[in-house]
């Protein structure tokens, strides 16, 4: 069988898709190669919540019986794909990582899911994730924790750590996940990959297990820039299931992606990147700030003109983001109780009592960090308390919106360190909430004002002997993903940070599968 390595900065999407095309390699060689790697190191990574092995191999089967009957092979034909477990498949059960939805097993694929299938991806499971997307480090996820491949004591971020861990481990070519205040773009930092966070609206919401609604996005997470951009041309779109999805015209965002050799000296001439002071003081860790440092360094070599730019608000985003996704996770878990949806408790006296039931059920399915979340948001939404937090939230959310929206009229893109910290310990901040929040800081504001920005590797800082990866976030206008995407990809393909290190699980085994 040929080999690649899946850390590459070509395109492995790209590579699997031809391979299978041109029936160099079966769509079913590339999923048996991925499914024994997925068990190789699942047992050190825990990603999966569930592996879909017989149905897998049935639709990479179906891909090569299509390809063998003469049909054109759809752009993602046999590219295994994992789906983080808060969106929703068909027949597969969906748990959104909480025992109130052990057993569920949704009647039907979210539209990005769909949109996946049609275009020949295989999904080959269903990763872990915090419970209903609420944490940042994949701890509160109430079947496991998910480890890092790059140091298994140690975190993946959240609430996507599952699908971010499962590419980092070779596990799956690319996974789904979701953002709502920087739950792909933290894990991407954290296990050294790419994180997508698209334009809210770009991606249909359909099948997404609501968290907060004005700020759920879905978006994927891939060993490259281009990948991402691939991905998304698949997913992007009007949808009339979802009434908040944009119908924007959807462009080809590969179509501006330039191969290394055809990138230029000073191909960035004349781009002008804000560096958001307000990201790169006190609390940055110094082996962050050196990572995001050299980015800066190589983009001015490429040419682009980089200066610091001040947003005053951005501190302000912080707590206005908590009030308002608490918020609508108030409202959106209410569902939740037994009746409606959810597993309901099955004890004697929580059937004779409606009230009891309820309480019952959500005292038993729901975890701590869940039940902390909506009470959090029940108190700000309650009479007496609404104006002086959820509608002065609002307000704060306007002002962050127009301070970025602003900055991006001065400048192409702006950057930031996409997390403080590296990946930190297991445990390390569980008894402090607040701390972990703040770890949100530097992505929370992108989507409160809902546009796209993208998690690219940018280096490596070292900790207690262990080499850990470091994220730059590039944040782009409105729907300008194919402008933002080119940049990250020149500063990908040109800066050589991606495939110099290999996570602890994958070491040794870098000609993995499957291209």
């Amino acid at each position: 069988m040929r080999t690649v390595c899946a850390a590459a900065q070509a395109s492995l999407l790209k590579s699997i898709q031809q391979n299978v095309a041109t029936k160099q390699q079966s769509a079913v060689e590339v999923t048996q190669a991925y499914l024994q790697q997925l068990k190789s190191v699942e047992g050190q990574v825990h990603s999966f919540l569930t592996v879909n092995e017989e149905h897998a191999l049935a639709q990479a089967a179906a891909v090569d019986a299509a390809i063998a009957r003469g049909e054109a092979a759809g752009p993602l034909a046999g590219v295994p794909i994992a789906i983080k477990d808060s969106i929703c498949t068909a027949g597969l059960r969906t748990t959104a990582g909480s025992r109130v939805l052990d057993s569920y097993l949704p009647p039907f694929d979210a539209t990005a899911v769909a949109r996946l299938k049609a275009a020949g991806a295989v999904l080959i499971g269903k990763t872990n994730l915090d419970e209903f997307c609420m944490g940042s480090s994949t701890e509160n996820s109430a079947y496991q924790v998910t480890r890092n491949p790059w140091d298994t004591a140690r975190v993946p971020g959240g609430s996507s750590g599952g699908s971010a861990a499962a590419v980092a481990a070779r596990q799956c070519a690319a996974a789904l996940g979701s953002d709502t205040g920087g739950s792909i773009r933290q894990p991407a930092h954290f296990c050294g990959v790419v994180g997508l966070k698209p334009s809210y609206g770009r991606i249909s919401r359909f099948g997404l297990i609501a968290y907060g609604s004005s700020l759920d996005c879905i978006g994927p997470l891939t060993h490259s820039v281009e990948d991402a951009a691939r991905l998304l041309n698949v997913m992007a779109g009007p949808d009339s299931s979802d009434a908040t999805c944009s119908k924007e015209a959807v462009p080809d965002f590969t179509a501006q992606l330039q191969p290394v050799d055809a990138v230029a000296d000073k191909c960035l001439a004349g781009l002008r990147v804000g560096l958001i002071s307000q990201t790169i003081g006190e609390g940055v860790a110094p082996g962050v700030m050196a990572a995001v440092n050299g980015a800066l360094q190589h983009l001015q070599q490429l040419g682009a003109e980089v200066e610091e730019v001040s947003l005053p608000t951005f501190d302000l985003g912080l707590p206005a983001y908590y009030v308002l996704a608490l918020s609508e996770a108030s409202s959106n878990l209410s569902r939740y109780d037994g009746v409606r949806y959810g597993q309901r408790a099955s004890d004697d006296a929580a059937a004779r009592d409606l009230r009891h039931m309820y309480a019952n059920t959500r005292g038993a399915g729901l975890g701590p960090e869940v039940k902390r979340r909506i009470l959090m948001g029940s108190y700000a939404l309650s009479a007496g308390y609404y104006d002086a937090y959820y509608k002065r939230a609002q307000q704060v959310r306007t002002l962050v919106q127009q301070e970025l929206q602003a900055a991006l009229q001065q400048y192409d893109v702006l950057l930031c360190p996409t997390a403080p910290t590296p990946a930190y310990k297991i445990g390390e901040k569980n008894c402090d909430p607040l701390a972990m929040y703040k770890g949100d800081l530097m992505t929370i504001n992108i989507n409160l004002a809902g546009l796209p920005a993208v998690t690219v590797p940018c280096g490596f800082t070292e900790e207690a002997g262990v080499q850990l990866p470091v994220g730059v976030q590039f944040v782009g206008r409105m729907f300008e993903e194919a402008s933002l995407l080119r940049v990250a990809h020149v500063y990908e393909q040109t800066a050589g940070v991606a495939g110099s290190a290999q996570p602890q699980v994958v070491a040794g085994r870098e000609q993995l599968v499957a291209a």
